[in-house]
This record gives structure tokens, sequence and C-alpha cells, in this order.
């Protein structure tokens, strides 16, 4: 299943790629017009994980938590275990790099990759992510947000030709919308990406 999604969308990526390369808008104005969807997109990311994160939470918190206080005294105890037992065949079967809070492998694909990220990534984090901290594992969740943003941002950069320049500058929107969504500070989202995802 996970092979035929990258399949699709890889054909989608294509034919994007082809319909965007005919387009006469001059660069500056792409770039705009892609700063803005950006925006857009890696913000709905950040209300997306949040939304995500508290339905993980009210089920782990509420039905289950209630299921277990008849047969555990230490229910609460119960919770992030069992988070963790499922956490982890996920983390096997979609690959380490799912795993942690996200900024260090921002900061690699940004100094190493030129801002690239496989496809989808942002999916398997936010699943990941929200059934980690959703079960009480100690995690926080602007590292995931921030992943979760640059990630989409990096997938829509792959529907635009462009250079090593406009991937890195799409990266790094991405993620700064994130952080700008989860604290209303757009302002500190800007200098999040320009001081420790792009360095």
């Amino acid at each position: 299943m996970k092979h035929s999604i990258s399949h699709l969308w890889s054909r989608l990526v294509r034919r994007a790629r082809v319909r965007a390369a005919r387009s006469d808008l001059p660069q500056h104005t792409t770039e705009i017009v892609l700063g803005v969807l950006i925006g857009v997109v890696g913000a709905g990311g950040a209300v997306g994980f949040r939304w995500l994160l508290g339905a993980v939470t009210a089920l782990f918190f509420g039905d289950l938590a209630e299921m277990l206080r008849a047969i555990a005294p230490y229910h609460l105890l119960v919770l992030p275990v069992l988070g963790a037992l499922i956490v982890g065949p996920l983390v096997a079967w979609l690959g380490p790099t799912v795993a942690g809070s996200g900024v260090p492998e921002l900061q690699e694909a940004a100094a190493l990759r030129g801002g690239r990220l496989g496809p989808l990534r942002w999916l398997h984090k936010a699943l990941a992510s929200a059934i980690t901290i959703g079960s009480g594992g100690s995690a926080g969740r602007e590292g995931p947000i921030a992943f979760i943003g640059a990630s989409l941002a990096a997938d829509i950069g792959r529907l635009f030709p462009g250079g090593e320049r406009r991937r890195k500058l799409i990266f790094a929107c991405g993620a700064a919308a994130g952080i700008a969504a989860t604290f209303n500070a757009p302002l500190a989202g800007a200098f999040f990406a320009l001081e420790i995802v792009l360095g």
C-alpha cells in the first residue's frame, strides 16, 4: 500500500511539473504565489495536527482510561506504554526517520540535501507524533508541527521546477508557517526558519 501511494504521488508530481514548466509567470511572481500557498498549507497542517492530537488524547485519556480504570489502579501509567507499543511497530514499518522531534531532520535536509524530504513524510510524522504525545509520551508538539509544515511545503515544491535555492526557500517557508500557526507568532516562525532550520 505504501509503495502504491508513492507511485501515484510520483505520477501526479510529473504531470504538475510539466504544466508548471509551460507557465509564463515571472520567477518572483511564482515565488510570491508559492509563499502564500505554502503559508496557508503549513498553517493548515498545524491546525490539522492539533486536531488529530486532541482526538488521540481524548481516545487515550477518555474512553481508554475509563476502560482501564476498572482493571488497573495505576491505569495512567499504562497509557504511555500502550502508546509506545503502537508507535514502535509504526516506526519499524515507516522507518527510523519518523522518530524524534523532527527539527534535526529539518536541519539535515536543509544543510545536506538542499531542502529535500521524502514524499508524504508529513503524514508519517503526524501519526507517530500524535500517538506518542496523545498517549502521554514525553514529547512536545512544536518540533513535529515545524516538520509537518516543511514536509508539506517540500511536497508542494516538487510540483514546480526550480533549483536548490527555490527548494530551500519553499522548505523554510513551510517550517515557518507551522511554527507561526502553532504559536500565533508570524515573526517568530520566520526567525525560527532562518536561524534554526536554514542556519
